[in-house]
C-alpha cells in the first residue's frame, strides 16, 4: 500500500490541493525530453560531478551542463538519501519486477544506483521520510505503521544497516513531520522540518528543541562539514536559513524569485563545498556556486533547462 506523502499547508486551497507537493521526477535520456513529473530527493555524487533527482521512474541526473537518466532499475524511488560511500532508499519496484517485493522496506545501493540490495522490511513499508549521515551508518526513518522491527509508528534509527532498530521518543515535535536530517558524523543529532517549525535533536532523537518558529518546516540539510544546518520555510513566502549550530546565530540566503513555491531539498558538493542545488515543490531545480548568494535555473517547472 502506498502511503500519501505530508503535503505542506500552504500548497492547499480549500478541499482540493496543487500538485506541487513532495513528488519526484520522470527523466528521460534526451537533455530535451527531460521532465521531472515528481521530485522525490536530491543528493550529490561523492565526487561531486552529478546531481541526482530520484523519482517514480528511476533517477534523473544533471551532470556538465546537462540532464540524462542514469543507469539502472526505474524504480520508484522514495526517502531517498546519499552519504560517502552508499545510496539508501525506500519506495517501490518498478512494474514486473521479479527481483524486488513492494514496498522495498530500506535497499541500498554501492554502484549509484545500478544494483540495490535489500536491507530489510521488504514488502512492508514505505518509508516517504528517510535521512543518513554522510560520514556514518546512520539512517534515521520516520515510520507510518507497525512492523516487523518497529512495534510503533514515528521516529525510528538503525547504525547497523537495519539489523536493530531503535525507537525514538521525539518528544518536543509538534505537526506533521515533513523532512528529516542527520548530521555527517554525529549519528546522535538529527533535524526534523515539521509544520510547526524546525526542530534539533542531540539525543538520537529522543527530545527535540525548536531552533525555528513562526513557519512551516519544509526542508532541513546539514553542511558536510557538521557546523551548519540548513532550514526551510514557508510563512506567507518562501524562506531559506542557516543556522549555526555551536553560536545560534542564523543568517537568511536570498532565494531566487518563487511564486507559491518553496523549497524542498536542499543538497551540498562534497568535493567543492560551496557548490549547493535546491529542489522546489513546483519541480524547479536551481544551482549556486558561491554559497548560495546567487542561484542559476537547472530545472523549470519540471523541464530540465
Amino acid at each position: 500500500m502506498r502511503h500519501a506523502t505530508p503535503i505542506p499547508s500552504f500548497f492547499l486551497i480549500g478541499a482540493s490541493v496543487l500538485v506541487t507537493a513532495l513528488l519526484a521526477g520522470q527523466p528521460v535520456a534526451a537533455q530535451s525530453a527531460v521532465r521531472l513529473h515528481h521530485v522525490h530527493g536530491l543528493a550529490y555524487t561523492a565526487d561531486g560531478k552529478q546531481i541526482m533527482v530520484p523519482s517514480h521512474h528511476g533517477l534523473a541526473i544533471y551532470s556538465g551542463g546537462k540532464w540524462t537518466r542514469a543507469p539502472g532499475p526505474e524504480h520508484d524511488y522514495m526517502g531517498f538519501s546519499a552519504t560517502r560511500r552508499h545510496l539508501y532508499s525506500s519506495g517501490h519496484p518498478v512494474h514486473g519486477s521479479t527481483e524486488f517485493r513492494d514496498p522495498f522496506g530500506v535497499i541500498r545501493s554501492s554502484d549509484r544506483g545500478r544494483t540495490w540490495t535489500k536491507l530489510g522490511l521488504e514488502g512492508e513499508t514505505d518509508f516517504h521520510l528517510l535521512a543518513t549521515g554522510w560520514n556514518t551508518n546512520a539512517i534515521y526513518v520516520w515510520n507510518p505503521a507497525p512492523n516487523s522491527r518497529m512495534r510503533q509508528a514515528g521516529l525510528h534509527y538503525t547504525v547497523n544497516d537495519g539489523f536493530q532498530w531503535h525507537h525514538a521518543a521525539a518528544a518536543g515535535i509538534s505537526g506533521n513531520p515533513h523532512a528529516l536530517a542527520v548530521h555527517p558524523d554525529d549519528v546522535k543529532t538529527v533535524a526534523i522540518a515539521a509544520a510547526t517549525g524546525i526542530f534539533l535533536s542531540r539525543d538520537s532523537g529522543q527530545r527535540f528543541e525548536p531552533v525555528a518558529r513562526g513557519e512551516e518546516g519544509l526542508a532541513v540539510f546539514f553542511d558536510l562539514d557538521g557546523k551548519h544546518l540548513w532550514r526551510s520555510g514557508y510563512a506567507g513566502e518562501a524562506r531559506l536559513a542557516r543556522l549555526e549550530l555551536q553560536s545560534g546565530k542564523t543568517t537568511a540566503v536570498k532565494l531566487p524569485p518563487l511564486e507559491r513555491d518553496a523549497v524542498s531539498y536542499i543538497a551540498q558538493n562534497p568535493v567543492n563545498r560551496g557548490e549547493y542545488a535546491i529542489a522546489t515543490f513546483a519541480k524547479s531545480i536551481y544551482l549556486s556556486r558561491d554559497g548560495g548568494k546567487t542561484w542559476t535555473q537547472i530545472a523549470n517547472h519540471g523541464k530540465g533547462l
